[in-house]
């Protein structure tokens, strides 16, 4: 009796209906689109020098702490150093990848604020421009350089923290306004993103920016969904969140980019397979949530991160590396069509390639055993970075790593 019962609720979660014999506590229904794969992005920062281009695929880069901020660009008012950008969109064009620049940093001796320090920035750094003709000459020798070249910019960085932004939201609107309407006088197709701010507290001051017509002079809303030290499902309620924001302030129909996570110190990952799991289930979560593209901090960074892709020569992969890789293949091309977690707190996220679903399931809270619809008929298992291998019957053990069961045409396996 209690076989039947629980294929008969399995048979019908394939419908998407929530049955009491095996509840949900949270259902995400994806849109409808195959993922592309400009929604895997990275941060590399030393790549002209001492980090070696990644041997799998980049299709989204976003140049954050890689020496190209405004400083960077025009140390002095009216000397250009391009050398170090020039050479990031060179070899973005070789690897087919999409660049992201943030235009932010004031420096010094552009700032209102010169003199003051804030954080671990250089004085005057995190100030708003004393004069905007200066911000607005800025931006236009970027463009202007990089047109059709760069394909998307972004307005500044975490203005939520002081140690990146001093100004007010006021400035910061005009700011972007000036970016706007220079960009889409220079170069139309490109994409303007909103300032990221950051965490849970970043939602009073996006909230703010919204309210004060900001969202009118971008294309797309940016956020940074860092989460640390809890897992990657607490990134879900924080999505939510912002896009409920994006929903109250006329900004509900523009894309969400997070365009900076990771995890930082304290140390979270007992396991290499647990790190590789954290970035595998933030991916997946992301897309499924109605995030667009997700920016992973860092390929090489060997400081700040906890779950690091990269050992310190920034050339061999982690297991987490690997992941980054992993994911992608199972992900880009297939159309996720929801997400949800069981009473028992098994994560199950259907798939749809080539009009066959496929199911990732993991369940954070460590390893129990998932009972499978035999109408699922599934035939193979395959556990992030292992090989594929035959599954006969109708349970798995499923833990904190992520796992794709895959189906075999003709009747359901026996048990």
């Amino acid at each position: 009796m209690m076989t039947c019962l629980r294929t008969l609720c399995f048979a019908f979660i394939l419908l998407g209906v929530l049955l009491s014999c095996r509840s949900t506590t949270a259902k995400i229904e994806s849109p409808q689109q195959p993922i592309p794969r400009t929604f895997f992005g990275l941060h590399i920062h030393r790549v002209t020098d001492k980090t070696p281009w990644p041997n799998g695929a980049v299709p989204s880069w976003r140049l954050w702490d890689a020496h190209v901020t405004w400083p960077d660009l025009e140390p002095s008012k009216g000397q250009w150093q391009f050398d170090t950008l020039d050479k990031y969109v060179t070899m973005a064009e070789q690897h087919n990848t999409e660049i992201l620049l943030p235009l932010a940093v004031t420096p010094q001796w552009a700032s209102a604020r010169p003199n003051v320090k804030s954080g671990w920035q250089k004085p005057g750094f995190a100030a708003e421009p004393k004069d905007m003709n200066d911000w607005r000459s800025y931006v236009r020798q970027v463009v202007s350089r990089y047109k059709g070249r760069i394909v998307a910019y972004e307005i500044w960085n975490e203005p939520n923290l002081q140690q990146y932004w001093i100004g007010n939201t006021d400035q910061l609107v005009a700011m972007t306004k000036d970016a706007h309407d220079i960009i889409k006088s220079i170069d139309p197709a490109a994409i303007l993103v909103s300032p990221s701010a950051t965490t849970g507290r970043g939602i009073p001051w996006l909230a703010d920016f919204l309210s004060k017509g900001g969202g009118r002079y971008v294309d797309v809303i940016g956020y940074h969904f860092y989460v640390f030290p809890q897992p990657p499902e607490a990134m879900v309620p924080l999505i939510r969140q912002v896009r409920q924001i994006m929903l109250n302030n006329g900004a509900g129909d523009k894309p969400l980019w997070n365009t900076e996570s990771g995890w930082a110190k304290p140390k979270p990952f007992p396991s290499q397979a647990l790190a590789a799991s954290y970035l595998a289930r933030a991916y997946i979560l992301n897309w499924a949530a109605g995030v667009r593209r997700f920016y992973w901090y860092a390929w090489d960074n060997h400081g700040w991160v906890s779950l690091e892709t990269t050992e310190q020569d920034s050339r061999t992969l982690t297991p987490a590396g690997r992941a980054y890789g992993v994911i992608q293949n199972w992900l880009v091309g297939a159309r996720l069509d929801w997400c949800n977690n069981d009473t028992g707190g098994t994560w199950i996220c259907q798939l749809t390639r080539n009009e066959e679903p496929e199911w990732i399931v993991w369940n954070p809270d460590g390893t129990k055993p998932f009972a499978l619809a035999p109408s699922w008929k599934i035939g193979a298992i395959t556990t992030l970075l292992q090989e594929s291998s035959a599954l006969v019957g109708y349970s798995v053990d499923v833990g904190p790593v992520p796992e794709l069961l895959t189906r075999v045409s003709g009747p359901a396996s026996p048990k």
